[in-house]
């Protein structure tokens, strides 16, 4: 074994227990592929970010990021909180602002405001793909819920999430999906998961969202807050000319129905890069031993 120093961080937070749980591994270096995936495993969170050395010339600091089962490219929730982390840890210091994380989606830029103590963080996302891929039968749950002529569209933007745009708020609230159906069609689509919004303009936020994966993470069939999902909805709400909010920036609520609150902060920029920020908060800070 080889003691580590650990974070574990609320991401998307407004406040400590409403965002997404993050665990934060320093100095993995000699930590093997198998032992990264074990110890992720073993965490049971639904993402946990090794810092290893950066290899690409640029690079401020390097992450890899595992959930339970698998290693991402790149995630939404990890990136926030790896440069959070990052920042407040001394590992990296902001140039003028700005970051770049490398990460296996490549190098993406980070954007810093606030102090070192308490940064607050944007991250650009990797671009928005569409796949070509036939959706298939729809799980009935989710046809139930689904917006007049809505159809799922499958993005990928390192992970690959189902798109659908439900009726109204309230039925995305409401939701109930059969979690072995999604599973089986998720599966069966090489996809992440799927990811339901619609508008809901009250109590400081501008859209309501809900992510599923569990096929991908069997012991969270709910991810909390997504921040992929959330930069995809924004990419191709932008693309169609539908975004909320005001010059390209809303807010998103996500995490009620699982007992947490989380508000992800979106900005699609003018050259069409969708940008994911939200407040962090640190839970806690100790050593790992693996």
């Amino acid at each position: 074994m080889t003691a580590h120093r650990y974070l574990q961080l609320d991401v998307f937070a407004p406040q400590p227990g409403t965002g997404n749980p993050l665990g934060v591994v320093f100095d993995a270096d000699r930590l093997t592929t198998d032992a990264m995936q074990a110890l992720a495993a073993w965490l049971n969170l639904s993402e946990t970010v090794f810092f290893v050395t950066p290899t690409v010339p640029g690079a401020d600091y390097h992450i890899r990021i595992f959930t339970p089962g698998s290693e991402l490219p790149f995630a939404g929730h990890p990136s926030v909180g790896a440069a959070w982390a990052a920042v407040t840890s001394g590992l990296a210091s902001a140039r003028e602002g700005h970051l770049l994380q490398q990460c296996a989606a490549g190098l993406l830029p980070v954007r810093v405001t606030g102090t070192s103590e308490a940064p607050v963080i944007h991250l650009a996302s990797p671009p928005a793909r569409a796949c070509s891929v036939e959706a298939g039968t729809l799980p009935q749950t989710l046809q139930a819920v689904a917006g007049p002529d809505a159809q799922p569209e499958l993005w990928d933007n390192g992970p690959r999430w189902w798109l659908l745009e439900a009726r109204d708020a309230a039925s995305v609230r409401a939701l109930r999906p059969d979690m072995a159906a999604l599973r089986d069609w998720t599966n069966e689509t090489a996809a992440t998961g799927v990811a339901v919004f619609a508008p809901e303009a009250c109590d400081g936020h501008d859209l309501v969202v809900r992510a599923f994966c569990p096929g991908d993470a069997v012991n969270v069939p709910e991810d909390p807050v997504t921040g992929s999902a959330n930069a995809l909805i924004a990419s191709v709400l932008a693309q169609r000319g539908q975004l909320p909010g005001q010059d390209g920036r809303y807010i998103a609520s996500q995490g009620r129905e699982v007992g947490r609150d989380g508000r992800v902060h979106l900005h699609v920029d003018s050259t069409g890069v969708a940008w994911i920020g939200g407040h962090v908060q640190p839970i806690i800070d100790g050593t790992v031993h693996w």
